[in-house]
């Protein structure tokens, strides 16, 4: 019966030609509408379990206020990024692969997710608390979320499946590197710099665009768990971060964080020695330095879980003017995966929901729907174009243009020279203490369990091309031939790959 699922379909039978790239416009262009095997696999992917979210089921949050301290209007008109500006917000922070019942103190990524109410509407800025991430082609979502999560034959979390998944695809490295490392599980949410991860633009008052990335970095510094202090926790309060956010604010000891941003021109991004527009790689500092924008301050908790932090929803689509997209494969995807999943798990009218709902009147434009209490626009004219002057577009909140190139085709980001998947994980090893580099090694045998030895030798094999040490000391920890390492590093990712499917421990 297994030999009936070797060739993958779509949904009514037909052969999928590429099931890893997009089809996109260009080689770095963003990801049309026409791949219509992507808008499958989203949607199914949304629609897989409820009510609970699919990911980041796990969270906690809080109100505050994000204050301008410094002036970017030459980089962009959004009125909630000018000085001095005060606005209202709302973040939940999460897990990422466990459900709703998991520890908090569980070794993975934390998700981070901010909603401004500003005058012009609500714009949410969702990313995690690390500055890339796993996979950088939306087609690979809901494979990366499926092979985190439960087993289908055990019903179990499996380091085989998961480590599998991840060396396989190279493009993992870096953030493998960071998920091991002493800040795969934060202290405290308070604790933890949180990021935009994506490249997203800025326009400003001329029209011009620039690109941007968002770093907000903890006022509380950071703080960190080892493997044993988080099991014990987790044996004691499986809530413990959630108690812990609740109870700072509480007692008046509000956390902080500082928004800064990255900057690049287009003109540096068209000339940039690698993809800028690539989510697991990094604009780094010394190329592209922190310019300070203003402080989030958590302030309060919400009166009802269910009702202000389970139906919280946010999409990176909620952008306002002066703030825009970019040619990111993997934001495209999220600008209509996250709506999706919001409307599935919460229904269409999801917006109405009091935390969801903008400060500003929104004529949204929409009609009808499951629970649509709000009069629902009443009897005006529901259709454009209209002789009676309603629903009118504002085109002076328009993008500018964006050039784009190249043959629309599924383009493999491995075949760009360009493209190395192991220099910024070989950076960090560099960067990290001796204490550390042993932290980061220990996790990893540790957190690889019984994955077979197939699967170590890839990652050693990645170790070893990120850093000659890195590799030496992961083999030996992992009890590996490093002769056959050095043997398998001498190829390119395809051999590895090739030369490892049949190795069985």
């Amino acid at each position: 019966m297994a030999e009936d699922y070797k060739k993958l379909t779509n949904e009514v039978g037909a052969q999928v030609p590429d099931n890893e790239n997009s089809i996109t416009a260009g080689p770095r262009g963003p990801v049309v509408m026409q791949d219509v095997w992507l808008m499958e696999k989203m949607a199914h992917f949304n629609r897989e379990v409820i009510p609970e979210r699919r990911m980041h089921a796990k969270g906690w949050g809080a109100y505050g206020t994000f204050t301008v301290t410094n002036d970017i209007s030459k980089y962009t008109r959004a009125k909630v990024l000018q000085p001095n500006t005060v606005t209202n917000t709302f973040v939940r922070f999460s897990t990422v692969a466990g459900e709703r019942g998991a520890a908090d103190t569980e070794r993975d990524i934390r998700g981070f997710a901010c909603k401004f109410y500003t005058e012009e509407g609500n714009w949410d800025l969702v990313g995690n608390n690390t500055p890339t991430f796993f996979i950088r082609d939306v087609h690979n979502f809901s494979d990366l979320n499926r092979a985190v999560k439960r087993d289908p034959r055990t019903g179990r979390r499996s380091a085989q499946n998961n480590w599998d998944y991840w060396t396989l695809l190279p493009e993992t490295f870096h953030q493998r590197t960071i998920t091991m490392s002493d800040r795969g599980i934060p202290a405290s949410f308070r604790n933890m710099h949180v990021y935009g991860e994506h490249t997203f633009s800025f326009y400003n008052e001329e029209n011009e665009r620039v690109w941007c990335k968002f770093h907000l970095l903890t006022q509380q510094g950071i703080k960190n768990l080892t493997d044993e202090e988080a099991e014990k926790i987790a044996g004691m309060d499986r809530e413990y971060h959630g108690k812990d956010l609740y109870d700072a604010i509480e007692r008046k000891d509000y956390p902080k964080w500082t928004m800064y941003v990255q900057i690049m021109s287009e003109e540096q991004a068209k000339n940039h020695y690698e993809n800028p527009f690539d989510i697991t790689k990094i604009w780094r500092h010394k190329e592209f330095p922190l310019i300070e924008v203003g402080v989030l301050e958590l302030n309060r908790n919400p009166e009802n879980y269910y009702a202000e932090v389970e139906q919280a929803a946010f999409s990176p689509a909620h952008v306002v003017n002066g703030i825009g997209f970019s040619p990111d494969k993997f934001l495209q995807g999220r600008l209509f995966s996250y709506g999706d999943a919001q409307r599935y798990r919460l229904g269409v009218n999801h917006n109405h929901i009091p935390v969801n709902k903008p400060k500003v009147q929104a004529n949204e434009y929409h009609r009808d729907g499951a629970m649509r209490v709000d009069g629902n626009f009443g009897g005006i004219s529901a259709y454009t174009p209209n002789s009676y002057g309603y629903w009118a577009a504002q085109p002076d909140v328009s993008e500018p243009p964006l050039d784009l190139e190249g043959a629309m085709y599924r383009f493999d980001p491995n075949d760009d020279p360009t493209d190395d998947n192991f220099r910024a994980g070989g950076d960090l090893y560099r960067l990290m203490a001796e204490d550390k580099k042993e932290l980061l090694i220990e996790n990893t045998v540790r957190n690889m369990g019984d994955a077979h030895d197939n699967i170590k030798y890839r990652h050693s094999v990645h170790c070893y091309w990120a850093d000659k040490d890195y590799g030496e000391r992961m083999c030996k920890a992992l009890g590996l031939d490093l002769n056959r390492v050095i043997e398998l590093s001498a190829g390119d990712h395809k051999s590895l790959i090739a030369a490892t499917l049949d190795i069985v421990s």
